[in-house]
């Protein structure tokens, strides 16, 4: 990884290269031209409008239909494998923790936002537990870095994750279907099926999956396995275009999901607490040896609607949604019982939320030489949560917080692009948002022994109002060239404490955080199209970071945490030598810092690492195409991903870091010379690395949790 260090260093050349760059195309070799295998177009919404990838002035990671697929890309995790820029971490997994470019969230309060977030077909998914979908029948998943907010409904500061759903076919009937076997005993069935009808006016198209496998680790204690799964989804969604200028899409779709555990361990002692003493080191990732398998159960479904009109001089469109999420998770916190841990930590979350949106914009027709979209926008949300935190030393205390949160958030925004010639851009949005918040917290029920004998329940509320923006222009030097300037500058709402320790901390909220973002990036396509290479440098200016710490008396704050800058480069190479090989190489480089974050009076953080954000990310994967003499083909293909050292707490000091992460997946995919079959053999974490996904220090001990052991398997996939 010394290459790396120099990453910062090649934004110069890229100029020079791209100078160069028609003289390059012309002296290819004309008889390699026969060999050579175009990479194919991405075509992405990252503008609100169907672009090739290529043309974004945006830093855009995106995965295909047949990535999604071949990959096992299933669940956010596996994004995050791929991206650089993006970091995956959650306890429980069933509420995961998003980080785009060291901007994250630990907040899963009912009166907290995720700083990055996720879109299910442009419909924000406004709660962490409430990011569940599977990706069979998904069209592409799209990974936007940096604020977003003039072109989306619902702004965000870090970046967002796009996950874009197959829409029914108007053309003709098709169906298809996929069945898995592997070990853990994982049994896995999806199919769909798209039927046109109404003389092509219409169409409907169905989708479902059922995923299981055994749990990766055995509970002594209880004899059970725990972090299994067994997920069903399903996806219903009808298309109707009555006449060439009106669409309508109606779509529901639901997923059910039940787990046990999570496996937690006592990892490390934290040697300045004497508390340390109570606790048993088990690093042992096959077993665990808690009083209780936990689970983790989640039921979630959604309805949206959209309707689409073509009038003379643009499209006005409609969006509406409603999504309703019932969730309840308990865990051992420490993994161990009476025998192995003088100390019994367990606890648990339950929550139901329901949330809804509309929006209403006016876009320029896709002839239009000046490309623009400006809308309204109006999100709603009703959460109500129950934390539990049980602390039994020679017998049980619980403290129960009971949290009630209402969420009314408008915006207008609007977005332009203007050719100044046939060269250069100009690129300019506006956005003003207004959120209210309405929060009710109590400790009223449970003992609360640990925390003091102090009662309360504390009604509170806010306004939080921004105006946010990007600019920027558009240079294409030469044909398959851009180079572009950006800056852009992202907002997230204040919000009110989860589990604070008393009635004053309780009334105490946070302010809201912004980021302003400078990126400089340049996208070219080489050598007949064969070679595809872009490259991004940037900086982030991070103010009022919203950071969460555990007081003495246990309980949890969240804080600002002045300013923070975050520089980086990012680049991604495609390229196809000859017929049947590929390469896709993807690094990120990421320098994230506190300027100033001082979490008590004494305690300076400044210069510490942004906690859970790697300096380096790196991702190959090559592939080979072997075409059989009888027709069909075999792929092979490899995908390994690198990442440096991470610090989980932003102190930078105690057992809370993570060491360097090497992962390794393959596969073999036989295609059919009909091409309506194909078999693949996978695995997963080949090399069976073991790693810490999560881990947080707690009364003298530094607990945590691992990440899947090898998993292999054979798919079969069919299609009409």
């Amino acid at each position: 990884m010394a290459v790396s260090r120099k990453a910062l260093t090649y934004g110069p050349a890229l100029m020079a290269l791209l100078g160069a760059a028609p003289a390059l195309a012309q002296t290819t070799p004309a008889a390699s031209a026969p060999e050579a295998v175009q990479i194919e177009e991405v075509v992405v919404t990252a503008q609100r409008r169907n672009e090739s990838l290529q043309d974004v002035p945006v830093t855009v990671t995106a995965f295909g239909a047949d990535q999604v697929q071949q990959a096992r890309i299933r669940q956010i995790d596996d994004v995050a494998g791929l991206t650089p820029g993006l970091q995956f971490d959650a306890f429980p997994a069933s509420q995961p923790r998003i980080s785009i470019r060291g901007i994250g969230s630990s907040d899963r309060g009912a009166a907290g936002d995720p700083s990055s977030a996720v879109f299910l077909d442009e419909i924000y998914l406004g709660r962490p537990a409430a990011v569940a979908f599977d990706a069979f029948d998904v069209e592409r998943i799209e990974v936007l870095k940096g604020p977003q907010g003039t072109l989306y409904g619902r702004n965000v500061v870090g970046g967002a994750i796009n996950v874009v759903s197959h829409k029914p076919d108007l053309d003709g009937f098709d169906a298809a279907a996929e069945v898995t076997a592997g070990n853990y005993s994982r049994l896995e069935g999806a199919g769909v099926i798209n039927a046109p009808f109404a003389d092509g006016k219409a169409a409907v198209r169905a989708s479902a999956s059922w995923r299981t496998h055994d749990g990766y680790v055995k509970n002594t204690f209880t004899g059970d396995d725990v972090e299994d799964q067994d997920t069903r989804s399903g996806r219903l969604a009808l298309r109707v275009e009555p006449t060439e200028r009106i669409r309508v899409l109606a779509t529901v779709d639901g997923t059910r999901s039940r787990e046990t555990g999570p496996a937690q361990h006592v990892l490390d002692l934290d040697e300045t607490d004497p508390m340390s003493a109570f606790w048993t080191v088990d690093r042992d990732r096959k077993h665990t040896a808690g009083s209780d398998d936990g689970y983790q159960n989640k039921d979630t479904w959604g309805v949206r609607l959209q309707a689409d009109w073509d009038l003379s001089f643009g499209v006005l469109t409609y969006l509406g949604s409603y999504r309703d999420l019932d969730y309840h998770a308990a865990y051992d916190f420490d993994g161990g019982n009476p025998t192995t841990n003088f100390i019994g930590i367990s606890g648990g979350n339950d929550e139901k939320t329901d949330f809804s949106s509309h929006e209403l914009r006016l876009s320029s027709l896709p002839s239009s030489p000046v490309q623009w979209v400006a809308g309204l926008y109006t999100f709603r949300s009703d959460t109500d949560r129950l934390d539990t935190l049980v602390l039994d030393i020679g017998g049980a205390g619980t403290e129960i917080y009971t949290q009630s949160a209402g969420l009314k958030s408008y915006a207008a925004f609007g977005d332009v692009t203007v050719p100044v010639n046939d060269r250069v851009s100009l690129i300019g949005g506006l956005r003003y948002s207004k959120d209210e918040k309405d929060y009710r917290v109590d400790n009223l029920d449970g003992d609360s022994i640990f925390r003091g004998d102090e009662r309360f329940a504390v009604s509170v509320s806010d306004t939080y109002k921004a105006w946010t923006w990007r600019a920027g222009v558009n240079f294409k030097p030469a044909e398959r060239h851009l180079v572009y300037a950006m800056a852009s500058r992202g907002f997230k709402s204040g919000g009110f404490q989860d589990t604070p320790g008393n009635a004053a901390d309780a009334a105490d909220g946070f302010q809201p955080e912004y980021a302003t973002q400078y990126e400089v990036g340049q996208k070219s396509t080489f050598l007949d199209g064969t070679l595809v290479w872009n490259n991004t440098v940037y900086v982030m200016k991070y103010s009022d970071l919203q950071t969460r710490r555990t007081l003495p008396d246990l309980s949890v704050v969240t804080d600002n945490a002045g300013k923070a800058t975050i520089k980086g480069y990012e680049t991604y190479l495609a390229w196809r030598p000859f017929g049947g090989a590929r390469l896709v190489a993807a690094y990120g480089y990421t320098s994230a810092k506190f300027d100033e974050f001082s979490p008590e009076p004494g305690i300076d953080y400044a210069g510490n690492r942004i906690s859970r954000t790697p300096k380096h990310k790196l991702v190959l994967s090559p592939s080979y195409d072997l075409a059989l003499a009888r027709g069909g083909n075999i792929r092979f293909a490899v995908d390994y991903h690198y990442e440096s050292m991470i610090f989980d707490d932003n102190s930078n000091t105690g057992p809370e870091r993570r060491d360097p992460t090497n992962f390794y997946d393959a596969r073999a995919v036989y295609t059919a010379p009909s091409d309506h079959w194909s078999v693949s053999l996978w695995g997963k974490n080949l090399s069976n690395e073991v790693t810490r996904t999560y881990q947080a220090v707690f009364l003298g001990a530094n607990f945590g949790a691992y990440n899947p052991p090898r998993t292999f398997g054979v798919t079969l996939n069919w299609k009409h």
